[in-house]
């Protein structure tokens, strides 16, 4: 049996606004056996390394609930995605040590391009191999992955996603990606035409219906308050980005039980840039007004959530934006900058990624759960750029 003591920390578990100083954490074989005071650890199983953790803070393995494994980021994200399949699984390789070293223990993909896998030579979204290929190994993230984006044809043509023509297509399609072994779907409901949701209500209940029926969750894309707003009416799960929120949509968000997946990072990334394609046509004055103009309302949209209570879970939206896999610290920032309270950005970033994930141990620290956390220099409950500084993590190494 392999034991370690984690001795004299901080504890912050992202529901409470008060660190628990002086806490052992004692780890067998990758399950905490028990947390304790430090003066009241009693007797240590002998031969057990001894790791000291003072000054520094315990944090949950946190949660991306907004990634793309196989892509990189960075300011030509669109163009990378129709780079060779073996490229896009090196990087995959590489997003996972990103996120290891920063303490990220949870990745839900939320869209991969569907394409020949060029391991199993299955002709399906590169991430359901990837997921499949990690589980299990030391170090590397537990995933949970949608496949490909279902769209409307027209918005997204190429390999980047299935594109229905008609609700009776977007069925099939959604069915097909949940018979490849899709996790959770992801729609996309920014249609062609702007600011128009590219289908009704009704003919999204039929997939949600589908998916509901294996268990399986369903997310929606809406950079648009059209989108938002079908998907709601529809019954999905989550809204991913939600840029566009009112009043009324959040209401019955918060009704439904329907989550929100902030991905508020990706303004400020491209505020170090701001060759965004959908704002090209402009200067680059230009360009960094208008991204503002958009920070500024994704932001209210969080705070329209938060008031009314709907539950926020987080994402970087990396290789699928141009942040990158290690930078979910980033988006409890812009979380807090919002409005959210520390603890509860920290609670986002870990055990409510977990509650929409559907799984239990992600994002918690428990005595008899898996040794899931990292050990950070600073207190996030005051200072959330503490995350930034991961100086240690514990991976339990269990199979999903």
């Amino acid at each position: 049996m392999t034991t370690t003591l984690y001795r004299d920390g901080a504890l912050a578990d992202g529901r409470s606004d008060h660190l628990q100083p002086g806490t052992s954490i004692l780890v067998a074989d990758g399950v905490i056996a028990w947390i304790r005071p430090r003066d009241d650890e009693g007797q240590v199983p002998g031969g057990a390394d001894v790791v000291d953790a003072s000054g520094s803070t315990f944090v949950p393995g946190m949660v991306d609930c907004h990634s793309h494994l196989t892509l990189p980021g960075g300011a030509h994200w669109i163009d990378r995605i129709d780079d060779p399949p073996e490229r896009l699984l090196a990087v995959a390789e590489g997003n996972a040590r990103l996120m290891t070293t920063a303490g990220v223990r949870w990745a839900r993909d939320v869209g991969a391009p569907r394409v020949e896998d060029p391991v199993d030579g299955r002709l399906r979204a590169l991430s359901l191999g990837v997921r499949d290929r990690w589980r299990g190994r030391p170090g590397f993230p537990h995933v949970r992955a949608a496949g490909t984006w279902l769209d409307r044809a027209g918005t997204m043509p190429g390999p980047r996603s299935v594109e229905a023509n008609d609700a009776d297509e977007l069925l099939r399609l959604a069915i097909g990606q949940l018979d490849d072994g899709a996790d959770l779907l992801k729609l996309y409901l920014d249609g062609p035409e702007p600011g128009v949701a590219p289908w009704s209500a009704d003919e999204l209940v039929p997939v949600i219906a589908a998916a509901h029926a294996r268990g399986i969750k369903v997310t929606a894309h809406s950079g648009d308050l059209a989108g938002a707003r079908v998907g709601v009416a529809a019954g999905v799960d989550s809204i991913e980005h939600g840029m566009e929120l009112d009043a009324a949509v959040v209401a019955e968000m918060a009704a439904r039980g329907t989550a929100l997946v902030s991905t508020l990072a990706i303004f400020r990334s491209w505020r170090s840039f701001a060759t965004t394609t959908s704002i090209e046509r402009f200067t680059l004055p230009e360009r960094r007004t208008r991204i503002l103009e958009r920070q500024a309302r994704a932001e209210e949209s969080v705070r329209l959530a938060r008031a009314a209570g709907v539950a926020i879970a987080t994402g970087t939206d990396f290789g699928g934006g141009s942040t990158r896999a290690n930078h979910l610290a980033w988006e409890v920032e812009c979380l807090v900058a919002a409005g959210l309270e520390p603890w509860e950005a920290l609670g986002a970033a870990t055990w409510r990624g977990g509650e929409l994930l559907g799984e239990p141990e992600a994002g918690v620290i428990r005595e008899g759960g898996p040794a899931d956390f990292s050990l950070v220099h600073g207190d996030p409950l005051s200072d959330p750029t503490a995350l930034w500084r991961v100086w240690h993590v514990a991976w339990a190494g269990l199979a999903d």
